[in-house]
C-alpha cells in the first residue's frame, strides 16, 4: 500500500504516562493502584497503555475498564493483568466469563447480587474471586443505598472463595476551592465510613475499600484508603479547577498534531470559514490545517483558540480563526516568521495544554481526549 504524508496524528509520551503513574504513588504511598483506562485509555490506546502499565516497575494491582466488551479485548490482547469492570456484569454468561478471566466485576444493584448468589449455590471456578461493591454516597448514578450494599455484603462475605472491597465515587471532589463542594465531599465521605466500620465491626476484621479517582486522589488525602483509581491525571490532564496539571507536577501523555496544507493571504474587510464568523480587519496572513472535528478536534472553540506553529523561527504561539470544519482549520500566520506549507500545527500536548483547548471549547479535557477519532494514527515514543 502506498505511504501518504501525515496530515495529522497523535505523539504518546509512554514516559511521562510512567512519571504521571509516579506521582499517584507518591501521593498514595500506602495505597494500592489501579489505572484506569477505559474509552480507549482515554483515547491514548487501550492495548497500548495497557502494555505500558504491565512492564512498569511501580506496582499496579489491576487495570479498571467500563464495559465488558473493554475487558474482553484487552483478554484477546492477551493483557495479563487483573481487570476491574466498572460498569459490572448485566447478565449470566457475563458473570461466568468474569469467573473465568480474572475479572472483578462492579456490583452495583440488586439484580447482580441474585445473579451472583445463584451462581454461589452452583459453584464457583477453583481459587479467589474479586468481587466489588458499589455504594451510592450521594453521587445518585450507579450504586446501592446503605441497607441493601451492607446485606449484599453480609450475604457474600460467607463464601469464602470471594474477595470482596467496598467502593464509592466522589461527584464533587474537583473543585477544591468551593465551601459546597468541600461539604458535598465531606457528606460522601461520612456516610461511606459509617458503612465501613459498620461492617468491619460486624467481621471483625477490615474492609477494604476505594474511594479517590484522580480528583480526590489530589485533593482529599482522607479519600485515598486502601486502593485508588486514577484516571484522567495519568494523561497529564488536571482534574481540578484550582490547579493545573504543571502545578500537579503532571506531564502531557498526548500531542495532537496536523500539518499545514496551504498559505493564503486574506484582504481586509473578506471573512474566513462556514457562517462568516471572521472578519479580517486588516490584510491577514492565513494557515489552512489539515485537522477538523472529523479528526476529533472540537467544533465548539471559536477564533482567538490558541496553536502552536513550529516554523524555521522556532515555535510559535497563533490562534485560531473562523469555525472549526470537518477537515481543516484556518490560523492567523500574519506574524509568524519563516513558517511554510507543510510545517507542523500543535493543537494541544507539549507547550499547550489540553486543558486550556478544552476551556475554550466550554468542556474538559476528558471530553477532547476520548473524542479523537480513529482516523489520527497514534504514535509511541
Amino acid at each position: 500500500m502506498t505511504e501518504f504524508r501525515l496530515r495529522a496524528w497523535a505523539s504518546i509520551d509512554t514516559q511521562a504516562l510512567r512519571k504521571n503513574l509516579s506521582i499517584v504513588h507518591q501521593l498514595c504511598p500506602d495505597a494500592s493502584v489501579i489505572p484506569v483506562i477505559k474509552a480507549n485509555a482515554y483515547g491514548h490506546g487501550m492495548q497500548a497503555v495497557a502494555a505500558v502499565f504491565s512492564s512498569t516497575s511501580m506496582p499496579v494491582q489491576a487495570l479498571a475498564v467500563a464495559t465488558m466488551m473493554e475487558a474482553a479485548y484487552l483478554r484477546e490482547q492477551s493483557c495479563e493483568l487483573p481487570l476491574l469492570v466498572l460498569n459490572g456484569f448485566t447478565a449470566a454468561d457475563e458473570l461466568t466469563f468474569c469467573l473465568e478471566n480474572r475479572i472483578a466485576p462492579v456490583l452495583h444493584c440488586d439484580y447482580q447480587v441474585e445473579l451472583l448468589t445463584q451462581q454461589l449455590d452452583k459453584g464457583l471456578p477453583a481459587g479467589r474471586h474479586q468481587f466489588w461493591l458499589k455504594f451510592n454516597s450521594g453521587m445518585n448514578r450507579l450504586g446501592m443505598r446503605h441497607e441493601a450494599c451492607a446485606q449484599a455484603y453480609r450475604t457474600l462475605r460467607r463464601c469464602k472463595d470471594l474477595d470482596l472491597v467496598l467502593m464509592s465515587h466522589l461527584a464533587w471532589a474537583d473543585e477544591p476551592d468551593s465551601a459546597a463542594a468541600r461539604q458535598f465531599s465531606g457528606r460522601q465521605l461520612a456516610v461511606f465510613e459509617a458503612l465501613r466500620a459498620e461492617l468491619a465491626a460486624e467481621q471483625e476484621a477490615p474492609v477494604r475499600c476505594s474511594v479517590a479517582a484522580s480528583s480526590g486522589i489530589c485533593s482529599l488525602p482522607e479519600s485515598r484508603l486502601q486502593i485508588v483509581r486514577p484516571g484522567v491525571m495519568l494523561y497529564g490532564s488536571s482534574p481540578l479547577s484550582n490547579q493545573s496539571a504543571a502545578e500537579l507536577g503532571l506531564l502531557p501523555v498526548m500531542t495532537l498534531s496536523a500539518r499545514l496544507l496551504a498559505i493564503n493571504t486574506v484582504a481586509a474587510g473578506e471573512h474566513i470559514g462556514y457562517g462568516a464568523t471572521f472578519r479580517c480587519e486588516q490584510e491577514t496572513r492565513v494557515g489552512v490545517v489539515s485537522i477538523g472535528y472529523g479528526d476529533g478536534y472540537p467544533r465548539a472553540v471559536g477564533s482567538g483558540t490558541p496553536v502552536l506553529v513550529k516554523a524555521s523561527g522556532g515555535v510559535q504561539r497563533s490562534r485560531l480563526l473562523g469555525r472549526v470544519s470537518m477537515d481543516l482549520i484556518t490560523i492567523d500566520l500574519s506574524d509568524i516568521a519563516g513558517v511554510r506549507v507543510g510545517d507542523e500545527v500543535t493543537l494541544w500536548g507539549e507547550g499547550l495544554p489540553v486543558d486550556e483547548i478544552a476551556r475554550a471549547a466550554g468542556t474538559i479535557a476528558y471530553e477532547l481526549l476520548c473524542k479523537v477519532t480513529q482516523r489520527i494514527p497514534r504514535y509511541y515514543l
